[in-house]
């Protein structure tokens, strides 16, 4: 008994939960909140890392793992109720950019990441990430998110099959009466339904009535026996751990890739991590952020580890937010989050019979609701607009987040100038515009 009251008071000691006005049960009920809003990464992460040749059942494996140690970090370390997964969008870039139309093998491209973890490293310990984020007007950055939303959402749609090649305008309308499209579109509808109704877990929910379904149908195969369901032992990582081509993405000269990864990353987790703590209550009066260091550094390290894994980028997940409004305010929910996906690795079998096309509609879903932001552009200021317009469409496009960096940055840059209005940019953003317009010629 005794024993057990100090092991309480240690939690309640190391995670402030008196301090933080929480208890025990308010954060084991957030963190498993949060972890049924975020646990369709683990069915679409390993769908899309399997598109760019990585083994589906190591990519399960890499994925379960670093979103579980990277979260057991993010609380323990960091002591926030934020869980880390592989990015939406930084997976997708790595699989149908760097993998499939760059042509690099999956080696090299997690060599890329590792470089862009090291570099995220060295700018959060030496505080430049601020001046970089800083140095980006904020149209752009709004617009990159957007952008990454419809380029992950046109990969949806390719994926249901509603959106196929077409000769004559390029993409065209599939046959949508094809089975496992229509199957998509159920899961699509249902998934938007449960969500409209705030459903917690909707697109987890959707993704696996989607399987049944197709299960039942006949078009994904039905487990025979409780070893199709419960693991007898853990899925390996042996074909993807520390298979990652440092030399290759060394000597391939990506800095541009590299490049992308960091800022795409370097955003998206600082705003995501800004929205969180201010839902949590971790901003204080002057506006600084508890222990964000510790979060960004965390984060930077948990992208190095991704790599040696075998997974793409891991980031702060946005869903953290369904965890923190049922009350989470300290690591020990992330603690629990990562608890949850080390359990999660007995039933890799089951994931690794979900077919595409049920969680193709997950990346519709979520590429939507990185819409939300658009109206907060500024479309009115040509000098503003243009370039955020660029930096939106040409990602989906040309099947490129890179290049909607490239095209926003670079016409940032000269419609400011040619306006008279260069004084707006800042000296990164113009070291930054001439890096991308140089990479431009020279793939042109």
């Amino acid at each position: 008994m005794n024993a057990q009251t100090g092991q309480q008071s240690f939690v309640h000691r190391y995670f402030k939960l008196d301090e933080k006005h929480t208890t025990v049960k308010t954060e084991l009920i957030a963190g498993f909140t949060t972890f049924i809003a975020l646990a369709y990464i683990m069915f679409v992460n390993p769908n899309i890392l399997a598109e760019a040749g990585i083994p589906k059942e190591a990519a399960i494996a890499s994925t379960i793992w670093i979103a579980a140690i990277a979260t057991m970090a993010m609380g323990v370390v960091a002591n926030y109720p934020v869980a880390l997964a592989p990015g939406m969008g930084l997976n997708a870039f790595f699989a149908y950019y760097v993998v499939g139309v760059l042509h690099l093998h999956w080696t090299v491209a997690l060599g890329a990441v590792f470089f862009s973890g090291i570099f995220f490293l060295i700018l959060t310990i030496g505080g430049i990430r601020q001046a970089i984020i800083n140095a980006v007007p904020t149209n752009l950055k709004i617009a990159i998110g957007v952008g990454i939303g419809m380029f992950i959402a046109f990969i949806g749609l390719k994926g249901t099959g509603l959106v196929i090649p077409d000769k004559a305008t390029f993409v065209g309308l599939g046959h949508v009466t094809e089975p496992t499209t229509m199957l998509s579109l159920f899961g699509l509808l249902l998934t938007a339904a449960l969500i409209a109704r705030r459903v917690q877990g909707a697109i987890l929910i959707g993704i696996l009535a989607t399987t049944v379904l197709s299960m039942c149908l006949g078009y994904s195969p039905v487990p025979h026996g409780i070893g199709d369901i419960i693991s007898s032992s853990m899925p390996s990582m042996g074909a993807t751990f520390g298979e990652l081509d440092i030399a290759g993405a060394w000597n391939y000269g990506i800095v541009s890739i590299i490049f992308t990864f960091t800022v795409v990353e370097l955003f998206d987790n600082m705003g995501t991590l800004i929205g969180l703590t201010s839902k949590a209550n971790l901003v204080k009066p002057d506006g600084t952020i508890e222990n964000l260091d510790k979060a960004l550094t965390t984060d930077a390290c948990g992208t190095v580890l991704s790599a040696i894994f075998g997974t793409s980028t891991v980031t702060s997940y946005i869903e953290s937010a369904a965890g923190i409004a049922a009350g989470g305010k300290t690591g020990l929910t992330a603690v629990t989050v990562s608890l949850c996906f080390f359990v999660s690795l007995l039933f890799a079998p089951v994931i690794g019979l979900v077919p595409g096309f049920a969680t193709a509609p997950a990346l519709i879903l979520v590429g939507a609701m990185m819409m939300t932001d658009v109206g907060r552009i500024h479309f009115s200021d040509y000098t503003d607009g243009l370039p955020a317009f660029l930096t939106i469409i040409m990602m989906p496009m040309t099947g490129s987040i890179a290049n909607g960096f490239a095209f926003g940055f670079v016409s940032y840059a000269f419609m400011k100038l040619v306006t008279g209005k260069g004084k707006e940019v800042t000296w990164i953003m113009w070291i930054v515009a001439a890096a991308f317009l140089v990479n431009l010629v020279m793939r042109s």
